[in-house]
C-alpha cells in the first residue's frame, strides 16, 4: 500500500510513488487509496489476511482498525532517530541541525500518539560531520530495512521484546517549512554550516543579496576572525577554495554551492563567473 500517485518534478506531472513503481514492476498487489481508513480502502487489507504490517514514511494516521489488523495484533514502523528523542516528521534533519553526533534506527510498534509506541530494536548510527540530511537519509535506509529484517525474524523465532519509552525524555522533530530556511548571519558559522546541511539537498538553505533569493546549497565554517559585521562579504577571486565568504557572529561561513532561482546549482567560483559580487556586499 503506498499513497496515490501525485505530481513530481518540475513539470509537476502525476507520477507513482518509489514503492508504487517498484510494485508496478514487478506486478506484485497494489492498493493506492487516497485514505487508508476508507472502508473500501480497510476491506481490501482485511482481504488480504494479513500476519504482519510494516510501516515506513508512509504519510497518513492509520486508524485502530488498521493498526490492530494483522494476526499479530500491531503494525511495526522503522523510526528514523533514537527515540524518544526526535519524534515526528523530520527526525533526521532535525539531528543534522542540533548537531547530533549520533542517530539511528527505531524499531517500535504503532500506536496513536506520534512514534510513541514501545520499541524493540534500536540501530545507532554515526553523523559525519559534514554529512547532509540526503546522504544520511540514504544511509539511515539502508539500516531501516537491516533493523526491519531482524525484527521479523525474531517475532517468527517469538523472541521479540518490546521496551516502553521515556515519554518524560521524548522531543520532537517537526517538518521543516519556509521559515526554517533563511540563514541569521548573527549566529554562528557552526551553527549556519549545520542549518545548510540540515535543509540539503531541499528545500536548501535560503539568503538575499540585493533583493535577490538564493540558496545555499553546501557550506563551510571557518573559525577565523572576522574584521567585518555579519552578513557582509568578503571576496577574493585567487582563493579557488574560498573566493567568497560570509562574516557571521562568530567565524566565517564559506558557502561551497550556490543557485539562483530558476537556476543551476553551482560551484561557488563558477556562480560568481555568471553573476559577479563586489567585495563588501552585504546578504539581508
Amino acid at each position: 500500500m503506498s499513497q496515490p500517485d501525485r505530481g513530481r518534478g518540475r513539470g509537476r506531472k502525476s507520477k507513482p510513488s518509489p514503492v508504487s513503481a517498484c510494485a508496478l514492476e514487478h506486478e506484485w498487489p497494489l492498493l493506492r487509496p487516497e485514505k487508508v481508513g476508507d472502508p473500501a480502502a480497510v476491506q481490501a487489507l482485511r482481504d488480504t489476511q494479513p500476519d504482519l504490517g510494516v510501516v515506513v514514511a508512509y504519510g497518513q494516521f492509520l486508524p485502530r482498525q488498521v493498526r490492530e489488523m494483522p494476526r499479530h495484533g500491531y503494525l511495526l514502523n522503522a523510526h528514523a532517530s533514537l527515540l524518544p528523542r526526535l519524534r515526528g516528521a523530520a527526525p533526521i534533519a532535525r539531528a543534522v541541525l542540533e548537531g547530533d553526533a549520533t542517530t539511528g534506527i527505531s524499531v517500535m510498534r504503532i500506536e496513536r500518539e506520534m512514534d510513541a509506541g514501545p520499541v524493540a530494536l534500536v540501530r545507532e548510527l554515526a553523523i559525519g560531520p559534514e554529512e547532509t540530511t540526503g546522504e544520511l537519509e540514504i544511509r539511515l535506509g539502508e539500516l531501516a530495512a537491516e533493523a526491519i529484517a531482524a525484527a521479523i525474524d525474531q517475532i517468527a523465532a517469538g523472541t521479540l521484546e518490546w521496551t516502553e519509552q521515556d515519554h518524560a525524555r521524548a522531543t520532537e522533530a517537526p517538518r521543516l517549512t519556509r521559515d526554517d530556511t533563511p540563514l541569521d548571519w548573527r549566529e554562528p558559522a557552526s551553527a549556519l554550516a549545520r542549518r545548510v546541511r540540515a535543509l540539503a539537498p531541499k528545500p536548501g538553505a535560503s539568503a538575499v543579496l540585493d533583493g535577490e533569493p538564493l540558496r545555499v546549497l553546501a557550506a563551510r565554517a571557518l573559525d577565523d576572525s572576522t574584521d567585518r559585521p555579519p552578513g557582509h562579504i568578503q571576496i577574493d577571486p585567487t582563493q579557488r577554495e574560498t573566493p567568497l565568504k560570509v562574516a557571521t557572529g562568530r567565524g566565517w561561513l564559506v558557502p561551497d554551492r550556490l543557485q539562483r532561482a530558476g537556476g543551476r546549482a553551482l560551484a561557488t567560483a563558477d556562480f560568481l563567473r555568471g553573476r559577479p559580487i563586489e567585495d563588501g556586499s552585504e546578504f539581508g
